[in-house]
């Protein structure tokens, strides 16, 4: 079997990979609909990827993962990767989980930080609000996340909260530029507005706090030492975190050993090797790589094993990876050691995603929990007629072979 073709289409906010074989098999593998300007990115690879087994997926990715940077590079190489994958479960009739060393659990669970409600106001009671419309979904979530602090557009403008100017966010934009030192009415406006979910969430419930990038390392000190012994699942990417393309494991390093709250980053890094230092140190609790920019799933699952055999924990990001990213995050999470916990759930967006997608009816959420599926490859394949009508233009002969 032979690569004869890769192709890169934006539907919906997805780029969405194909790639075509001499044998009629293709395979798809999707980026973060944050990312709709990726597709030259996509294409920089075809070239490199042409005339090759798919089903050698290693070999393959030896051509190109070296070609990949963090984001938005590492997002074109993962799609990429997902699409390979894609391919040796259909032409071997398997699912992707049993090609990555079969699963080691039959349900995957995991969190809420994609479904989320906009904040009425910057005061405790409606961040209460935003926890009590999580907690009542019927997904019936047993962590979910809420962005605080500089991951926070509402609360890091709010009067007086840091010593700062805030930068607002030019539109497309996806990083969190401000950073600095908080007031000291600002960190206790902060913790208000922590302590008012978690009464809402009480102990059925646990919270997950995204707070960055941008905190300094005394804040984040102070901030996990402020939450020990509450429901407090983790707290993410305090200090490095979206579009900062570097680790900091030194930084991390001067807080994570200094308290029992878990801390958490690794959304942002592409590469295994870009987490030895962030292991090997614990200077973290727990990872959160994202399949759809880590350099795909098999790279993921050494990074998990590797932080495993280290005591440390693993949550993926995964919040706009979309429906076929939600279909690789249950075969990965199938074949993760015990140190998983869960990932972050990615829903389809526009919701006619819904209808374009074959075998998404399989990933529906129970108490926090999907099936793992038993059918091949990714598990969900494109309802050809019905996608073709979301295709751009110059997208239309995206589906031909």
């Amino acid at each position: 079997m032979k690569i004869i073709d890769l192709k890169c289409a934006i539907i919906g906010q997805n780029p969405v990979v194909r790639i075509v074989t001499d044998e009629g098999i293709d395979g798809i593998g999707a980026a973060e609909s944050s990312k709709p300007y990726l597709k030259p990115m996509v294409m920089f690879y075809r070239d490199m990827i042409l005339g090759k087994d798919p089903t050698d997926v290693e070999q393959v990715m030896l051509f190109i993962r070296r070609l990949g940077a963090f984001k938005p590079w590492g997002s074109a190489v993962s799609a990429i990767e997902m699409a390979l994958w894609d391919i040796a479960g259909k032409a071997s009739g398997l699912p992707i989980y049993k090609l990555l060393g079969g699963k080691v659990r039959d349900k995957v669970q995991i969190y809420n930080g994609n479904i989320r409600f906009e904040l009425e106001g910057d005061q405790p009671e409606h961040y209460a609000e935003v926890a009590r419309k999580m907690k009542d979904r019927p997904e019936n979530f047993s962590i979910v996340k809420q962005g605080v602090a500089f991951h926070d557009p509402v609360m890091v403008t709010s009067e007086n909260f840091y010593h700062g100017n805030p930068i607002t966010r030019s539109r497309g934009f996806g990083g969190y530029p401000n950073r600095g030192m908080l007031t000291f009415k600002g960190f206790n406006h902060l913790m208000s507005c922590i302590v008012a979910m978690l009464d809402v969430l009480g102990d059925e419930v646990s919270l997950a706090l995204d707070c960055g990038p941008g905190l300094t390392v005394p804040d984040a000190l102070k901030l996990a030492k402020s939450v020990e012994g509450m429901n407090i699942a983790w707290l993410e990417d305090m200090i490095t975190g979206d579009y900062t393309p570097y680790v900091l494991a030194q930084q991390y390093l001067q807080v994570t050993p200094f308290t029992s709250s878990a801390i958490h980053t690794g959304e942002q890094i592409y590469a295994r090797q870009n987490f030895v230092e962030l292991i090997e140190k614990n200077a973290v609790n727990v990872l959160g790589p994202d399949p759809a920019d880590v350099g795909g799933l098999a790279e993921m699952k050494f990074i998990a094993e590797y932080a495993d055999l280290h005591g440390i924990l693993f949550a993926p990001h995964g919040t706009l990876d979309g429906l076929i990213g939600l279909a690789a995050h249950v075969n990965l999470a199938a074949t993760l050691p015990h140190n998983y916990i869960a990932f972050e759930l990615p829903t389809g967006q526009p919701e006619w995603w819904y209808d374009i997608l074959d075998g998404v009816g399989n990933l529906e959420v129970n108490n926090s929990n999907i099936d793992v599926l038993d059918s091949p490859g990714l598990g969900v394949s494109f309802i050809v007629e019905e996608a073709k009508k979301y295709l751009q233009e110059e997208d239309k002969s995206f589906f031909d072979d």
